[in-house]
């Protein structure tokens, strides 16, 4: 058993502390905010994800895992201090390490010698460096050491993921420091990569990077599918089939949104420039990917000739599914849009009204996708969870004034749908 604290209560943060302490150790969760540290102390996940609040429940009732916002109570006994805080874009498209900087110097005065710092925050590269020299001038201790290892958690899987990862990334200056962080994993059965503190902090980057880079590219090939007449969904399950591609990250619709790509692609672009290279291939993927909620705006101006004046109706507000984040999802794109073109806008999400409440609140928000049908003149797909696919569509289309679809996600058939008498339009289909 090993003492850990971790610092940053968000979906990385609560994800980490809640799986280490079910492998046995004794975590410490740290986050300054209050409120939330309560509701946790109370075992109250948060947000939503999937297992997580049982996860929380059981190793709370054990023992193993406590909460609390003082960095003197967490901190002394702890062997190892995870710093899983949120780095959001700044103005300039750059990381902002302010958290970061916050949390490396109020963890100084409380480390104990020998104990190892490991950063799980998606940060620059460079930033353990940073990171070392703020613990070091609030110390005068160098006996510390800094890991690196990047979190490689997706929203709606965090558990699934940290469980049973693809790998387990080590970065830092000596073997040692990596190898005692290697052991927390070493129940999961993960390889273990060990490399230096800026190969592992790029390797983050590079890996959302190019995840984002696929769904850009499989929408940018749905543009061309329009044009000439293919089908991109079958088109992406050909291009799947081939073992160099693989078939992940390659659903054309409206985009990536969430937490980590908007941010990642955008700080990795910014830190390009800033070394004097030519990221012009990241600023193709952020230009694809911000002009897709726009496009799908005008394929339900084609079909209904104007939005100004019409009721149109959301399925799904979270960035995905099994979710309820709306940061930089889809949806609100989408919105800004449709009210800014004179349309009323409703909208239902399983997980994510809560959120929608304060991130949407000119939004008129539904207790279910039939109400939201309800005298709609046009129905956008934006998330695409579980309980759209087994809709009553003949009743969906009795409550609409007018039968239009634009399927976001690509979930329906299309020849269904217009042999039910909707008007259906999908992303290259």
């Amino acid at each position: 058993m090993s003492r850990i604290a971790v610092v940053g209560m968000g979906y990385v943060g609560l994800t980490t502390a809640s799986c280490l302490a079910d492998l046995g150790n004794d975590v410490f969760g740290l986050d300054v905010d209050v409120k939330k540290t309560r509701r946790l102390q109370d075992s109250k996940a948060p947000f939503y994800e999937p297992d997580l609040q049982e996860l929380l429940t059981r190793n709370a009732v054990a023992g193993r895992l406590r909460f609390t916002s003082n960095y003197a109570e967490a901190i002394p006994s702890a062997e190892f201090v995870f710093i899983a805080v949120g780095t959001p874009m700044d103005s300039t498209g750059a990381a902002d390490l302010d958290n970061v900087r916050a949390a490396s110097a109020a963890i100084a005065p409380h480390l104990r010698s020998h104990a190892v710092i490991v950063n799980k925050s998606t940060v620059p590269i460079g930033t353990g460096d940073i990171v070392s020299e703020i613990v070091r001038s609030a110390t005068g201790n160098p006996a510390f050491a800094l890991v690196s290892n990047p979190e490689f958690l997706r929203e709606g899987s965090a558990i699934l993921d940290f469980m049973h990862p693809d790998r387990v990334v080590l970065g830092a200056r000596g073997r040692e420091a990596a190898s005692r962080v290697g052991e927390l994993y070493a129940p999961l059965g993960a390889p273990v990569l060990v490399t230096t503190l800026q190969t592992a902090e790029m390797i983050k980057y590079a890996c959302n990077a190019f995840l984002a880079t696929k769904i850009s590219f499989i929408n940018e090939v749905a543009r061309l599918c329009e044009r000439v007449g293919a089908d991109v969904k079958v088109v992406a399950e050909g291009m799947g089939m081939d073992s160099r591609i693989g078939a992940s990250f390659l659903d054309a619709g409206l985009g990536y949104g969430g937490s980590c790509f908007p941010k990642d692609v955008s700080a990795l672009a910014r830190s390009a420039e800033q070394s004097g290279a030519q990221p012009q291939l990241l600023h193709a993927v952020m230009d694809i990917n911000n002009g897709q909620p726009q496009l799908v705006v005008e394929k339900l101006s084609n079909l209904l000739g104007t939005v100004r004046g019409c009721t149109i109706g959301l399925l799904g507000l979270s960035f995905k599914p099994n979710t309820d984040d709306m940061r930089e999802a889809p949806s609100i794109a989408l919105v800004r849009t449709l009210q800014e073109r004179g349309a009323l806008v409703r909208a239902y999400d399983p997980a994510a009204m809560e959120s929608a409440r304060v991130n949407l609140p000119d939004v008129v928000l539904c207790e279910d996708a039939y109400e939201v049908a309800e005298g709609c003149d046009g129905l956008i797909v934006v998330t695409e969870w579980n309980e759209f696919r087994q809709l009553n569509m003949p009743r969906i289309k009795g409550v609409m004034r007018r039968p239009v679809i634009v399927d976001g996600r690509n979930m329906y058939s299309p020849d269904e749908l217009r042999a039910l008498g909707f008007s259906y339009a999908g992303v290259g289909r």
